[in-house]
């Protein structure tokens, strides 16, 4: 308690309000949140107490600044007291915040919001303005070692940073600290944050400062190999969990990074980012989005080498072949900048005498996509660009496989201006996909996958609910008629079934010869052999790796598997060894023929780098062939027969239909169609079906006339 002359006192100065409470991500946007408020309203804060892991608390940093204490000569003593202890550091401030963390969350409350002195006029006045950043410290350390002086290090630093108001004595004081072993470069490299964190929350006079605290990688990055951090309300944090899977270069089964198993206080930490972030961002102009979605083009094609290398050594797929990846996300980015007039809704005007009614599409809230590993870049762009321009904020799961690109993604979408917590990222596996599942605030979940996962995740998320669009199990098919272009059908058959090592849901993985195969047998091995299996990286890479020593298990076992049910091992690709590249999980083009309907490895997908030939009498019975296959996410004809063509396309039972075009996935503007167990759920992705997945339909009846006096309501049902 404090005493009435304390309190007067207390009410002379000009009054400097407290940061308002609230909930936060985690420990740091708390604390920056309360300093930046601090500055704005005059007051410099500073951490008095903390256990990290619990509970923080945040006091008011006097700083120091010894003004008038000269006496005028009409000053009274009393009065000369009394400002010497209001302008200097001798008196505590009473101000008081804490910040506890709750349930994976920390709330900031605040204990006492008085101070006892003035605003700081010129904020950089107070002390904490003239600290140097850790860069500045290391980089005293070095010059000192150089045999600089003080003065000289002081004129080198300001030309960097012409803000710096440190003086010498500043530097001699950096110095002694340096040699007593009370400050090291090696803990400022490897303990920057916590450091930072434990300083007083030193205000910025200009952006030049900020990017000097920039300089320094994070932790993530740090590691060695790197861990790939969690993107949590806008900024990218490493995560406290113990437990990582290893990212491997498939080519040379060396670790790249590691990918922590997201914990469950960092999901919902995501997720409460999301659902803070919805509010804004739904009330943020379309036209805003859009722009924001041209810069995420505009930086796309800048950082399209970076994206193309690190999918080729997370993924193993050619470099070429990573770069369509990202070309054919960028599809996906150049559709979402035009979604104003796809989002419009509908108006009927005088529906009855004097009344209008019209739709409008309005966003649904959180929003979450779980990606598989064949497409790192592609899948993540069909999901959070068309997601967020609808007006949603979104939830990533990339695959743990490989994903660098996701992030590298990300960092983009963020520097384009997309505001913090509209983009998070999570990463894991079961326990990670559960939650999303499982959580409340999640609306919607786009998914691509495995049939056996989205099944299980269609399953229990619509239990709970949500909106669900789920790619899963392709077997895609291919016809090929007597009369079709013989060279063309070769080229076309072997580059949609061996390219990316056939590890995309739209592969051609069986071919169905109508006529018999013999003439078409020897070619299509001639042309596979013409394949060259290397490294992706290497310039004449036509084929890479798989993504790991276990799928080239699974591909291996479901070829032989059809050698032992009697298929004929036309061209063995399982013991290929590619020079420099031995460790690789390489698997080279394979061809079965005289494959049957009942064999495993044409009941299942394969998801390699394997192409199985099938045998027809009769277009009739292609098509009979394929319509009863459990998979169909599409299917092709190759034939120079508008009369075969047009029956095959009316008779199939597909989502995508190609005539003389071995892979008919469309551009972003027309929806991926999937059809039976291939897909599950209501709304395709892309298109008009990807902008009606992610929005809803509200219907709004307006009357705007002078309705005429009446004696009593009417209880009729209202006509026109």
């Amino acid at each position: 308690m404090m005493d009435i002359e304390s309190c007067t006192e207390l009410n002379e100065f000009p009054q400097m309000l407290p940061p308002p409470p609230g909930t936060f991500v985690d420990r740091e946007e708390l604390i920056q949140h309360v300093g930046d408020f601090a500055v704005s309203q005059g007051y410099v804060v500073t951490i008095k107490q903390s256990k990290r892991d619990r509970v923080v608390v945040l006091g008011c940093d006097r700083g120091g600044v010894y003004r008038n204490r000269r006496k005028p000569a009409d000053e009274s003593s009393a009065e000369r007291t009394r400002r010497r202890k209001t302008g200097s550091r001798l008196t505590n401030c009473p101000f008081e915040a804490v910040g506890k963390k709750d349930d994976g969350l920390w709330i900031l409350t605040i204990k006492n919001g008085t101070h006892n002195h003035e605003p700081i006029k010129d904020i950089s006045e107070h002390p904490s303005a003239r600290r140097f950043t850790e860069r500045e410290i290391v980089l005293i350390k070095e010059m000192t070692e150089a045999g600089l002086k003080p003065r000289q290090i002081l004129k080198r630093l300001r030309q960097n940073n012409p803000d710096l108001l440190s003086t010498p004595k500043h530097v001699y004081n950096v110095k002694a600290k340096l040699r007593q072993g009370n400050m090291t470069v090696e803990n400022l490299r490897n303990s920057l944050q916590i450091m930072r964190n434990f300083k007083s929350l030193r205000p910025q006079k200009s952006a030049v400062r900020n990017n000097y605290l920039a300089v320094t990688e994070p932790s993530w990055r740090q590691r060695n190999p790197p861990r790939v951090p969690n993107l949590i309300g806008g900024r990218f944090v490493d995560s406290q969990s113990f437990v990582s899977i290893d990212v491997l270069n498939p080519a040379t089964q060396q670790v790249i990074s590691q990918v922590p198993l997201t914990t469950n206080e960092e999901f919902k930490a995501a997720v409460f980012a999301a659902k803070r972030a919805f509010p804004l961002w739904r009330n943020t102009p379309i036209a805003t989005r859009q722009r924001i979605m041209f810069k995420f083009q505009e930086l796309i094609h800048r950082d399209i080498d970076k994206l193309a290398m690190n999918i080729t050594a997370e993924h193993g797929k050619t470099l070429k072949d990573a770069y369509g990846d990202v070309l054919r996300g960028l599809e996906e980015v150049e559709h979402a900048c035009g979604l104003a007039t796809l989002q419009m809704g509908e108006f009927v005007s005088n529906v009855s005498n004097g009344i209008d009614t019209y739709s409008i599409r309005e966003p649904l809230g959180v929003c979450a996509g779980i990606c598989p590993f064949d497409f790192p870049a592609m899948i993540p762009l069909w999901m959070f660009p068309l997601a967020v321009t609808c007006g949603n904020t979104f939830i990533l799961k990339p695959s743990e496989k490989d994903p660098g690109a996701a992030v590298m993604l990300a960092e983009l979408a963020v520097e384009a201006g997309l505001p913090n917590g509209v983009l998070n990222i999570v990463h894991g596996s079961n326990e990670i996909v559960n939650a999303i599942c499982d959580d409340d605030d999640i609306k919607a979940i786009s998914f691509v996958g495995p049939n056996v996962a989205g099944t299980y995740i269609y399953a229990r998320a619509s239990a709970k609910g949500k909106r669900i669009q789920s790619n899963v199990g392709a077997k895609n098919h291919a016809v090929v008629m007597p009369d079709a272009s013989m060279d063309a059908t070769l080229n076309a058959l072997v580059a949609a079934g061996f390219g990316a090592a056939g590890q995309k849901c739209m592969a051609l993985s069986t071919v169905i010869f109508v006529g018999g195969l013999n003439p078409w047998e020897d070619k299509l091995v001639e042309h596979a052999k013409a394949i060259k299996v290397n490294a992706g990286t290497e310039p004449d890479a036509d084929l890479g790796p798989v993504i790991s020593k276990q799928v080239k298990e699974q591909i291996c076992k479901l070829i032989q598997t059809g050698v032992d049910t009697g298929a004929k091992l036309v061209l063995d690709g399982r013991n290929i060894v590619v020079p420099a590249y031995e460790h690789g999980s390489f698997v080279g083009p394979t061809i079965l023929s005289n494959v049957a309907t009942n064999m495993e490895c044409y009941k299942e997908e394969v998801f390699g780098p394997v192409l199985l030939c099938m045998q027809a009498d009769s277009i009739e019975e292609a098509i009979n062939i394929i319509n009863r296959h459990k998979y169909s996410n599409g299917a092709s004809i190759f034939t120079t027969s508008g009369v075969a063509a047009r029956k095959f396309q009316t008779e199939i039972e597909v989502g995508q239909v190609g005539i003389n075009v071995p892979i008919s996935v469309p551009l972003p503007f027309s929806s991926f169609t999937s059809c039976k167990p291939s897909f599950a759920g209501d709304l395709n992705f892309d298109g008009k079906a990807g902008i009606q997945f992610y929005t809803q339909v509200k219907m709004v009846t307006q009357q705007w006339k002078d309705l005429p006096g009446s004696s009593g309501a009417s209880l009729l049902m209202p006509s026109s």
